[in-house]
């Protein structure tokens, strides 16, 4: 039997209050993770999910520290502040998931250029800000038996076009991150740290449920595997690549969609 685990390890998760990024925390708590960073542009947030994860762990029998830190990754000085709190307790960081991400929506016409900015800040050059920042303490975990990881959340948006609803800086800009972890896994590769990209089709998440609800049953009906994303399906993927196991995997972007990219009448 294998066992996938992150037994001892120490994961940084952006955005990892809610939605995909929680359900990364719940992963690695409770399979074997020693601590846990989670960050949010809310304190309130990270306060709230702090306790939720220290609960969930206690109540499956895991000890796991669990840290909240204000930042929003889009500004650098967040990063700066997310980077110098977590170094504060840890000497080396194994994970490092970068997910906090944004959207909006409108027609071309009513798009406005401020829009651009704000999801490009967030979804391209915060992602860019945090790793470079966090890849000192990932090259002190990494070995060559089991490097550290960056985990970028990319999207099925960056496989195919998927834009009905004017998403224009988001499509752009998990296009854009998948392509940087390519870049990144060539650099990082042969210091001991890996970098993969998930594509995530559509999960229930508070970013995605709009869109959802406006598209109603076609997206369940267009998907190959009849569904949309669970919980499970995104822990699974989580855990595996950050699990000793798949040490050979570099610079992927591993769509998890039930095969949506590969279904020319799920593109909306």
């Amino acid at each position: 039997m294998v066992d996938f685990n992150v037994q001892g390890k120490v994961a940084v998760v952006t955005g990892g209050t809610r939605g995909l990024g929680l359900y990364c925390a719940e992963a690695f708590v409770l399979n074997g993770a020693s601590a846990v960073v989670i960050s949010s542009r809310k304190q309130k947030a990270c306060d709230e999910s702090k306790k939720y994860l220290e609960k969930l762990a206690a109540d499956n029998g895991k000890t796991c520290r669990v840290i909240g830190i204000a930042a929003d990754v889009s500004k650098e000085s967040d990063c700066n502040l997310l980077f110098e709190e977590t170094s504060k307790h840890f000497k080396k960081v194994d994970i490092l998931v970068a997910n906090a991400g944004a959207t909006w929506g409108a027609p071309i016409g009513d798009h406005p250029i401020s829009a651009m900015h704000k999801v490009l800040a967030l979804n391209v050059v915060g992602v860019f800000n945090c790793i470079q920042l966090f890849t000192p303490l990932l090259e002190e975990a990494g070995t060559p038996e089991d490097p550290a990881r960056v985990v970028i959340m990319s999207s099925v948006a960056s496989i195919v076009s998927l834009d009905a609803a004017g998403v224009y800086g988001y499509t752009a800009s998990k296009a854009g991150v998948s392509h940087m972890g390519k870049s990144l896994a060539l650099q990082l590769g042969p210091r001991n740290i890996t970098v993969n990209s998930l594509a995530p089709g559509y999960f229930p998440t508070k970013m995605a449920n709009g869109l959802i609800e406006v598209a109603g049953d076609i997206l369940v009906d267009t998907n190959p595997r009849r569904r949309l994303g669970e919980k499970e399906d995104i822990q699974s993927a989580i855990l595996f690549l950050c699990s000793k196991q798949s040490n050979y995997i570099n610079g992927v972007v591993l769509p998890l969609d039930g095969g949506t990219h590969l279904a020319p009448g799920a593109r909306l």
